[in-house]
């Protein structure tokens, strides 16, 4: 027994020394990692000499980039090289947008604006046949930073769309039991916005939500309406075997406006966002409103009017969102981004901000371009489709990763993982306008350096890195505190 209890304490201090040496070869493994190491590339030369084959060594000396001069001209190895280099304390924090390029236009704004100036007509567009819908020059048109919204007037004949299928009684016979979410809102003029005592004109635009299906919506919809309204919204038809005939109906529009084409950025975010890039319904009564907003991220909209009756739109260019934004935060007290508003008209023209009006007719399918601010009000008893496109150009980029960085600023969760879609695109697509190019390879490049260094800070700290993998369809993921995207390279973090 004696002898048994000896050989376990020599065990056990065996096993402490042991440990002990392991703790201290580990110190010392770290240390080494923490020398930049440094690399001679040898190049071998093959040469022919009198029949026989040898090789000529040749030495060169890579040159060391820094950080600070890394730009969209190095290779991915220059990059993590230069990062490995640096000695970056706390958290990097740098723009993913292209400094010194911006497509947007330079829209001038007078002291005083002539009255009729302030309501420009809208840019409406004619259609008498599948051909014109189908020519270039429309998308070049519908996607030109200078027109913020485009209705394109008899789209549905000249394609011959089924509106019919997206009709209410359509849409009770293909699934009366589907979930409809409901606004119960106060019915008032489309171009005024009273407070609650209906004292003076405002800006908050309150709603209280409930829910129902479409076969009580319908039956809603067939009655008169009185001061207080319902509004349907949200109505997902993403389901492609309970909206079969209407999704494939769809698919006769322009490859610019389908819900899914190769060219358009929400088909390439590799998991479904409702509502952006798949098809929303809205069933409405006269008065119902969408509050102002721009579309999520900054993208750009499609919206067709189903009928029977009409709606009134406005819209105001992308370059005024921040007047818009100083009305909502600092005059009124409602948050631009989350918040619900109307515009009080003359607000803006006192501003001196240009405010497109226009009607959207059985039919006609609205265009709206990217970051445009817009608000609808039904005119009368109606159905509505919609959905998110993201053109592939360098206008549609540059607002959706503003929107991007923007929306982290304020602690808004983005509802596009830009940095991710950003990854894809380049993964999937070849590249050929020279400006959206160079604005995705820089967002690529910061998403590198911003991998690589927040990867060394872990390991200097002791952390250990597990890779995460992603599954098909599986959703972008954001941190639980700040809502923020995560970068694309999905680690995990635990003590070692």
């Amino acid at each position: 027994p004696c002898g048994r209890r000896g050989r376990g304490g020599r065990r056990a201090r065996g096993r402490a020394a042991g440990q002990q040496h392991g703790d201290a070869e580990e110190q010392r493994l770290r240390a080494r990692s923490a020398v930049p190491l440094r690399e001679l590339t040898v190049h071998l030369v093959k040469l022919n000499h009198n029949g026989r084959h040898t090789f000529l060594a040749s030495e060169i000396e890579e040159e060391k980039v820094l950080l600070k001069d890394i730009s969209i001209k190095n290779s991915a190895a220059e990059i993590i090289k230069a990062c490995k280099g640096a000695k970056v304390k706390g958290t990097f924090r740098e723009s993913y947008l292209l400094p010194a390029l911006s497509v947007k236009p330079v829209l001038s704004v007078d002291s005083a604006v002539p009255r009729d100036k302030l309501n420009p007509p809208t840019p409406s567009i004619y259609l008498e046949s599948k051909r014109d819908a189908f020519s270039p020059v429309l998308l070049q048109f519908c996607t030109d930073p200078k027109n913020p919204v485009t209705v394109i007037r008899g789209l549905a004949g000249s394609l011959r769309l089924n509106l019919g299928l997206f009709s209410t009684k359509s849409l009770v016979e293909a699934n009366s039991e589907h979930a409809v979410e409901v606004r119960t809102q106060v019915q008032q003029p489309a171009d005024e916005n009273w407070n609650p005592a209906g004292s003076a004109q405002t800006w908050p635009c309150e709603s209280s939500r409930s829910h129902t299906t479409i076969a009580k919506y319908a039956q809603y919809q067939q009655k008169p309406v009185g001061k207080i309204i319902k509004f349907g919204t949200n109505i997902d038809l993403s389901d492609p075997k309970r909206w079969k005939p209407q999704l494939q109906e769809l698919l006769k529009l322009p490859a610019f406006m389908r819900v899914s084409s190769s060219d358009n950025m929400l088909s390439h975010v590799g998991h479904t966002i409702l509502g952006m890039n798949t098809v929303q319904l809205y069933m409405k009564v006269p008065g119902s409103r969408t509050p102002g907003h721009q579309e999520n991220n900054n993208f750009c909209s499609v919206n067709i009017n189903i009928g029977p009756g009409d709606c009134e739109w406005f819209a105001v260019h992308e370059h005024y969102w921040e007047t818009i934004s100083d009305f909502c935060e600092n005059r009124h007290g409602v948050d631009y981004l989350t918040g619900s508003w109307w515009p009080v008209l003359e607000d803006l023209y006192q501003a001196n901000v240009p405010v497109y009006r226009f009607i959207q007719r059985p039919g006609d399918l609205v265009w709206i371009n990217a970051g445009t601010v817009h608000w609808v009000q039904a005119v009368g008893w109606c159905n509505n489709i919609a959905w998110n496109v993201g053109p592939l150009n360098s206008y549609q980029y540059q607002l959706a990763l503003e929107r991007f960085e923007w929306n982290e600023v304020k602690k808004v969760k983005s509802i596009v993982p830009m940095i991710h879609v950003s990854w894809n695109v380049a993964r999937t697509i070849k590249i050929t306008d020279p400006n959206t190019y160079k604005m995705i390879r820089h967002c690529l490049l910061q998403s590198m350096k911003h991998i690589q260094i927040l990867r060394d800070q872990l390991v200097a700290a002791g952390k250990k890195i597990c890779y995460q993998a992603r599954v098909k369809d599986e959703p972008a993921y954001y941190c639980n505190e700040c809502d923020v995207s995560r970068r694309p390279c999905c680690l995990s973090c635990t003590d070692p």
